[in-house]
C-alpha cells in the first residue's frame, strides 16, 4: 500500500495543511515536525503564490510571509526532503497552483517532487478536463494527482472529476474560498455519502472545520478531516513560537476524531 493508502487506511485521516515558508524555510521543519507530533496522519504542505484564489484571508497572509521570507521551489523540495528524511511513513501531499508546477514543465516537476519523497499533489488551477497538463507526468513518478469535489459539482460533472483522481478525494465544503465559513453538517453528509457511493477513493472533508467538535462531526461521516486556516493562523501568531502551540491544537483535533470513532 502507499503511504497515503495506509493513512486512510487506519481510519479517517487527519489532514493538517501548512504553508511552506511561513514564516520562514528554516521554520517550516519544526512546524511539521510539530503537526506529526499532535497526531496529523496526512500533512499538506502549501506551495506559496502570488495569487491564491481559493484561499481565505489568513492562507493569502501566510503566502505573502513566506514569499516575503524568499522562498523558493527549490527551499520547498528542501522542506519535503528533510520531511521524509525524518518521517519516512508519514504521507506528504503539495497544495498549490499551476504557475509553480509547471513552469519548468511537468516532467521537471514531477521528477523533482518523487526525488523529495512526495505522496500527492493538489493543483487548484487545473481542472480535471486538463488533466494532461500535469497528471500523466506525476502518475509516471507514482504521485497521486488528488483531485477537488464541490457543492456545485453537479451528477454530469462528477465522473470527470473522479475519473484518474487518487491518493483521496477532497471534497471542499463551501462554494467559497478557505477559513471563513463552514457548511452545515447535514449538507456535508449528504455530499459524502454522493461521493462515496460513486468512487472507492477515500472521501476527506475541508475548508471551514477549525474545532474539535466540527472535526469529530466530519470524522463520522467521511474518511478524512482537512484543517488548514486555524494552523496557519497559529503560525501567524506565534512566528517560529508556532511548534509547541500547533502540537497541542492537533491533539485535541486528533483526540476528537478518534473518540468520535470509538
Amino acid at each position: 500500500m502507499s503511504r497515503l493508502s495506509s493513512a486512510f487506511a487506519r481510519g479517517p485521516a487527519l489532514v493538517a495543511f501548512v504553508t511552506a515558508g511561513d514564516p520562514t524555510p528554516a521554520a517550516t521543519p519544526a512546524i511539521l515536525d510539530a503537526l506529526v507530533a499532535g497526531g496529523a496522519d496526512v500533512i499538506e504542505l502549501g506551495m506559496p503564490f502570488t495569487d491564491p484564489m481559493a484561499d481565505g484571508p489568513a492562507i493569502q497572509a501566510a503566502n505573502i510571509r513566506s514569499l516575503s521570507a524568499g522562498t523558493t521551489t527549490a527551499d520547498i523540495l528542501l522542506i519535503a526532503r528533510g520531511f521524509r528524511d525524518r518521517h519516512p511513513d508519514v504521507p506528504l501531499v503539495l497544495m498549490g497552483y499551476a504557475n509553480p508546477m509547471l513552469r519548468r514543465g511537468p516532467e521537471w516537476f514531477a521528477a523533482a517532487l518523487a526525488d523529495a519523497g512526495v505522496d500527492g499533489v493538489i493543483c487548484v488551477d487545473v481542472p480535471p478536463e486538463e488533466d494532461d497538463a500535469l497528471g500523466p507526468a506525476l502518475r509516471a513518478r507514482g504521485i497521486d494527482p488528488i483531485r477537488l469535489a464541490t457543492p456545485t459539482t453537479d451528477v454530469a460533472r462528477l465522473p470527470a472529476v473522479i475519473d484518474g483522481a487518487s491518493g483521496f478525494l477532497y471534497y471542499v465544503s463551501v462554494a467559497g474560498i478557505t477559513g471563513l465559513q463552514q457548511a452545515a453538517q447535514s449538507s456535508i453528509e449528504e455530499a459524502v455519502a454522493r461521493l462515496k457511493a460513486a468512487t472507492d477513493v477515500p472521501v476527506a472533508v475541508g475548508f471551514g472545520i477549525r474545532t474539535p467538535e466540527q472535526a469529530a462531526a466530519v470524522a463520522r461521516v467521511a474518511d478524512g478531516v482537512v484543517v488548514g486556516s486555524a494552523i496557519v493562523d497559529l503560525v501567524a501568531r506565534h512566528g517560529a513560537a508556532a511548534p509547541e502551540p500547533v502540537r497541542e491544537y492537533i491533539h485535541t483535533l486528533k483526540s476528537a476524531i478518534s473518540e468520535a470513532q470509538s
